[in-house]
């Protein structure tokens, strides 16, 4: 089984990558974040001509998170219980099917904007009730569960270009650190970090992917189960090349099921 997470920046400015990344890479699953659109105007028909069933959350132009599937997805949640608000509206940053047995999570953690702002602490509100709900699940029985997506975090000065100049951002805050090695202490595990190496995200500005100037910040947590079913990992790299790419790249994930 091959799962794959996206950020895409743009679901309907990236249409056109997106379906030639399917064709490409065979994914069964496909978690897609930063979608950017309402759910009536998300390309479903598009999806399924190619055989991906989809599933999506979106209610404006910003955030926004879908599932796609060769197989049809089961149990759709839209976000979590006692998932915190941001200016008193539960955004659409997580979205939850089973597909083929597995039960995925497309995930697009706040970004936290700025030590001293307050999307700072929703981010780690944020986090933490996302931890809740995976420890429930856990509790429940689940062993196939599966959260992807955009994290918003870099675990590891490693995962940045240049900790001098992150130094006094988010991303690598030690209290963002901690609550993403959370969810190791449910027994989760982080199945990306020891099979493959570099980043997926370079912004647009200032030649940063040339000078591959870039930040790993897209990670994928599953059980001690499905970790031990890993048995291939990439990072989409030339996914970022060319005209209309998103800022960030693919991460794929191969499970022997």
């Amino acid at each position: 089984m091959r799962i794959a997470t996206w950020n895409v920046n743009s679901i309907r400015a990236r249409l056109d990558r997106v379906l030639a990344f399917l064709d490409r890479s065979e994914a069964d699953v496909l978690a897609i974040q930063e979608t950017k659109c309402k759910e009536e105007v998300f390309p479903a028909d598009a999806f399924a001509e190619v055989g991906y069933y989809s599933c999506a959350a979106g209610i404006s132009q910003w955030n926004g998170v879908a599932i796609l599937s060769r197989s049809e997805p089961q149990d759709v949640q839209v976000s979590f219980p006692n998932c915190p608000t941001f200016k008193d509206k539960v955004e659409p940053r997580a979205i939850f099917a089973t597909c083929a047995g597995v039960r995925i999570g497309s995930l697009y953690v706040p970004h936290g904007r700025a030590l001293d702002d307050p999307h700072y602490q929703y981010k780690l509100d944020w986090l933490a009730r996302l931890k809740d709900f995976a420890s429930a699940q856990l509790e429940s029985g689940q062993d196939r569960l599966a959260l992807m997506g955009d994290w918003n975090v870099a675990p590891e000065d490693k995962d940045v270009w240049d900790m001098e100049v992150f130094k006094d951002s988010t991303h690598v805050s030690a209290p963002e650190r901690e609550a993403f090695a959370a969810f190791s202490d449910l027994g989760m595990v982080e199945v990306t970090r020891d099979r493959v190496e570099g980043y997926t995200y370079w912004d647009y500005r200032r030649l940063r992917f040339p000078k591959n100037e870039g930040m790993r910040i897209d990670w994928m947590y599953a059980t001690a189960a499905l970790d031990k079913a890993v048995t291939n990992v990439q990072i989409d790299r030339e996914e970022r090349k060319g005209k209309g790419a998103s800022d960030h790249v693919p991460v794929i994930v191969d499970f022997d099921l």
